[in-house]
C-alpha cells in the first residue's frame, strides 16, 4: 500500500471519496468473512501434520497461481510471462517475504494441531502489535503511546493464553502461534521497506514452499520406519533400492491413504479451504488497504478471530477456558482499543487539513 493512501482518503471527505471507502469496507469484510472458518476446515480435515502442510502449501499455491494469472492481460503465454517478471520484481525482499509468509503458515497449521483454535486466533491477532514494535527496532519508527500501551496489554494477555493448559500439550501449540503472529509482523515490517510494491505474486512460492516442507516431513517419518541404508556387505544395493521403493510408498501413502474410506470427504475441506477460500479472502484483503486507511482495515481484521472462535465453538463445541477468556479479552481489547484510537486521530488530521485548506483559500 502506498503512503500517501491513508493521509490522501483522510483529507478528501467527497461523496466519490465516500463510495470508495464504502467499497474498501465491503472488500475488506467480506475477505475477513471468507478466511474465517480457516481453523474450523482444519479441524473438520483431520489430516496428519505432514500431509496437512503438503496439501495445504500445493493447494494454495495452485489457488494464487490461478489469480495472478486470471488478473493478467493477454494470451496464455502472456499471462505466464506478467506473472513470473511480478515475481521477479519483487526482487530478494520478496524471497524473504515467501519465507516469512511461509513460516507463519506453518506455525499456524501446525498450532491448530496441537491447542484450541481460539487461542491460535487470539495471539494471531497482536500480530500488527509486533509488526509496531519490530518497525521501531528496525525502521526506527516512532510509535505513539497509546500503540505501546497496546504491546503490553497484549503480551499479558498472550502470556496467559500461551501458559494455558501448559500441561497438557498446548503450550507447544501456543508457541507455534506466537511463532505465526511473529513471521506475520516480520513480514509486514519487510513490506514497509518497498512501499507501493505489490508482494501477493510471492505468495505462491510460498505455497510451494510450504508443501515442500509437508513432503520432506512425509519423507523423514518413512525414512525412519523403513530404516533405509541398514544393511551392510553384499546386496546393500538391492537393499537400499527396496527401502528406497517402500520409502515412496509410504510417502504416497501418507499423502493420499487409500486404506482410509472417508479421506476424500475430509480432503475436501482442505479444497474448499485452500483452493478457493483463502485465495480469494486474501486477495480481497490485500485489495481492501487501496480504498481504505490502514487504521480501518485492521480494526476490520479483528473480526477473523471474533468470527473464527464463534465457527468453532458452533460446530464443533470447542471452547476456551477461563484463563483463555481473559487473556483473549485482553488482547481483542487492546487492538480493539488502539484502532478506535488510531480512527479518532485519522478523523481529527483530516479536520485539521479541511480547516489549513478552508484558510489558505480564504486567504
Amino acid at each position: 500500500m502506498k503512503p500517501s493512501t491513508d493521509s490522501h482518503l483522510a483529507r478528501d471527505h467527497s461523496p466519490d471519496t465516500r463510495v470508495l471507502q464504502a467499497r474498501g469496507v465491503a472488500l475488506t469484510a467480506l475477505g475477513v468473512l471468507l478466511i474465517s472458518p480457516d481453523a474450523l476446515l482444519l479441524r473438520l480435515a483431520d489430516v496428519a501434520d505432514g500431509p496437512l502442510v503438503f496439501w495445504r502449501g500445493l493447494l494454495t499455491a495452485i489457488g494464487f497461481a490461478l489469480i495472478l494469472l486470471l488478473t493478467q492481460r493477454g494470451g496464455p503465454g502472456q499471462r505466464f510471462a506478467s506473472a513470473l517478471a511480478r515475481m521477479r520484481g519483487c526482487g530478494r525482499t520478496g524471497l524473504w517475504v515467501a519465507l516469512l509468509f511461509t513460516g507463519s503458515t506453518l506455525g499456524f497449521v501446525l498450532a491448530n494441531q496441537y491447542t484450541r483454535a481460539g487461542n491460535v486466533l487470539i495471539i494471531l491477532a497482536a500480530s500488527p502489535l509486533f509488526a509496531a514494535l519490530m518497525s521501531r527496532l528496525w525502521l526506527g519508527e516512532r510509535q505513539p503511546r497509546h500503540v505501546w500501551g497496546a504491546i503490553l496489554v497484549s503480551l499479558a494477555g498472550i502470556t496467559l493464553l500461551v501458559m494455558d493448559e501448559a500441561g497438557s500439550g498446548s503450550l507447544t501449540g501456543n508457541l507455534l502461534a506466537l511463532g505465526c503472529s511473529l513471521s506475520l509482523a516480520g513480514n509486514f515490517t519487510l513490506c514497509r521497506t518497498r512501499p507501493g510494491l505489490d508482494m501477493s505474486p510471492m505468495l505462491t512460492l510460498s505455497g510451494l514452499m510450504t508443501a515442500l516442507c509437508g513432503l520432506l516431513a512425509c519423507t523423514w517419518l518413512a525414512v525412519s520406519g523403513v530404516g533405509v541404508g541398514e544393511g551392510v556387505g553384499e546386496g546393500v544395493g538391492e537393499g537400499v533400492g527396496e527401502g528406497a521403493a517402500e520409502v515412496l510408498e509410504s510417502v504416497l501413502t501418507q499423502l493420499w491413504p487409500s486404506h482410509s474410506a472417508d479421506f476424500a470427504r475430509r480432503a475436501g475441506w482442505l479444497v474448499l479451504l485452500c483452493l478457493v477460500l483463502s485465495p480469494l479472502g486474501f486477495t480481497l484483503i490485500q485489495r481492501g488497504p487501496l480504498y481504505l486507511p490502514s487504521a480501518e482495515v485492521a480494526l476490520l481484521m479483528l473480526l477473523e478471530s471474533v468470527f473464527g472462535i464463534l465457527w468453532v465453538w458452533w460446530v464443533l463445541d470447542e471452547s476456551l477456558t477461563l484463563r483463555g477468556w481473559v487473556g483473549g479479552a485482553m488482547v481483542l481489547g487492546a487492538m480493539l482499543i488502539k484502532s478506535l484510537i488510531d480512527r479518532r486521530l485519522r478523523h481529527l488530521q483530516a479536520m485539521r487539513a479541511s480547516s489549513a485548506d478552508a484558510s489558505a483559500s480564504g486567504n
